[in-house]
């Protein structure tokens, strides 16, 4: 099996929309009275201290594609490895302004679902119910040969007792890069000792959806139906680089419904979106929440 290295680089810097106040006015406007989808991508959850893999000022990254992680042992432990340390970062982050706006607009009836390619439960610790996990959680563990499922923290009680002094050691060399999809830039893993499946002596992996593996067909089936049932489809922190996302736009595109898309840089549906916003998305977001009064007053102060 070949192992071919993903290289993402950052999108082009743009600046934000100068008109800013009134095109959230014409999204809230567009909105109103609408059952909305939201679909979020890795721009959601930067303001929470989780990087992503293509806004402006990110790294060039490798990610672990899913050729990689089944090719050698080798490269399942450097995985594993790096993982051990980052997942307790991503379970650390807590939602912020605009995760806890989308959980507002759901509890208002404004938003009737989620769809994320997030793997961050950022959406749930906020205290959105209905979501959609479209790439996964890294809270979970499954087992490649009988698909047993365990928790990350299950996994981190099994994994101590081997590798003792591992996440002090590799913390006391100073600054840890964090890295997308829960791990960190570690390169001495070669000591690192990984478990097998509990029951089974399988191989295990994050229940996360690597580079070059695809969703499962029900996931993406129940995204559709989402879709369908929306009277619109609102995009927030993703540049749809990936046909997970992108298919969900086409699909609100071909059958009449409105696109909006709020990202920082441009993105692939930014030719079938009815409006496109340049900017923060949790900036957005709580202006979106807030009742009649106070938006009108928070955009007036802003303009």
């Amino acid at each position: 099996m070949q192992t071919r290295p993903v290289q993402w680089a950052p999108a082009e810097p743009t600046d934000p929309d100068p008109d800013l106040p009134q095109r959230i006015q014409q999204l809230r406007a567009h909105l109103a009275h609408k059952r909305a989808l939201v679909l979020t991508g890795a721009g959601m959850s930067t303001d929470s201290g989780i990087p992503d893999y293509r806004s402006p000022g990110s790294p060039a990254r490798t990610p672990m594609t899913i050729e990689m992680f089944l090719s050698s042992d080798q490269f399942r432990r450097h995985y594993w490895a790096r993982n051990h340390i980052g997942w307790r970062h991503m379970d650390a982050a807590l939602p912020n302004a605009g995760h806890r706006a989308l959980a507002d607009l759901e509890r208002a009836g404004r938003i009737n679902g989620i769809i994320t390619q997030n793997v961050d439960m950022l959406h749930l610790k906020a205290g959105n119910r209905s979501v959609l996990d479209l790439h996964g959680s890294y809270g979970r563990v499954r087992c490649l040969s009988c698909a047993h499922v365990m928790s990350r923290h299950r996994l981190a009680d099994l994994l101590e007792p081997h590798n003792e002094g591992f996440v002090t050691r590799i913390r006391g060399r100073g600054a840890i890069e964090v890295a997308p999809d829960a791990d960190v830039v570690v390169s001495d893993t070669t000591d690192f000792v990984m478990v097998d499946c509990p029951v089974c002596g399988g191989i295990l992996k994050p229940d996360i959806v690597y580079f070059g593996e695809s969703v499962p067909k029900t996931v993406v089936e129940q995204g559709f139906t989402m879709v369908d049932d929306a009277d619109a489809l609102l995009v927030l922190g993703s540049s749809l680089t990936v046909m997970s996302g992108l298919r969900f736009v086409r699909r609100a595109w071909r059958s009449g419904t409105p696109v909006y898309i709020v990202n920082r840089g441009h993105t692939r549906g930014d030719e079938m979106a009815t409006l496109k916003i340049d900017g923060s998305c949790s900036l957005v977001l709580e202006l979106l929440s807030r009742d009649d009064n106070e938006f009108y007053s928070a955009t007036r102060s802003s303009a």
